[in-house]
């Protein structure tokens, strides 16, 4: 029996301390993928805190036919994707620019490579929030956190063949919107 396997046992029978360690071990790496998901930290911690709340009140629901953190991912998945659509209003371009801060550089002063690279980071980051959810949610799995083919399939509940056609679409509609955003 693996150390998380008992912890959930232990965290089943009422030890807290259990669950908590469970927290620690997966907290990390659950909120990096989250904040990719959501492109903003503040969102993505409260979406983990979230998660880590209807785990703690789901936990008997946890099967063990996957990863405890393919499960808990779902659950963040989810409710990131919930509070997405409740906050269907969108924000423009520009006033994203005018709140984060970031303006467009001036192309005719000295640019050094660490900076490009930022500036290429930056309208990746775009891009990707711009996509449909689906898209940006198979894209951050599996070009951002590495995830295998079989993993995508059971966080979003598809099949390894949609999984394969939903990416490829997904790069197609990513370098379109970077090719529109390299236009301007």
């Amino acid at each position: 029996m693996s150390d998380e396997s008992q912890l959930i046992d232990e965290a089943l029978l009422g030890d807290r301390a259990a669950f908590t360690r469970l927290v620690e071990l997966n907290q990390d790496r659950l909120f990096a993928s989250m904040r990719q998901v959501t492109g903003s930290p503040e969102e993505a911690e409260e979406v983990v805190q979230e998660a880590f709340i209807r785990a703690f009140i789901k936990l008997d629901t946890f099967q063990r036919n996957s990863q405890f953190f393919t499960w808990l991912y779902r659950i963040a998945f989810n409710s990131a994707l919930t509070r997405k659509r409740r906050k269907r209003a969108r924000i423009s371009l520009d006033h994203h620019r005018e709140s984060s801060g970031l303006e467009v550089s001036d192309e005719t002063a000295p640019v050094d490579e660490p900076l490009l690279q930022e500036e290429r980071v930056h309208m990746v980051r775009k891009a990707i929030q711009m996509l449909s959810d689906d898209h940006r949610s198979i894209l951050v799995l599996r070009e951002m956190q590495d995830h295998s083919y079989e993993d995508i399939a059971e966080i979003l509940n598809i099949s390894i063949g949609t999984v394969r056609s939903r990416l490829s679409r997904a790069r197609g509609q990513l370098k379109t919107v970077l090719e529109s955003l390299q236009e301007k």
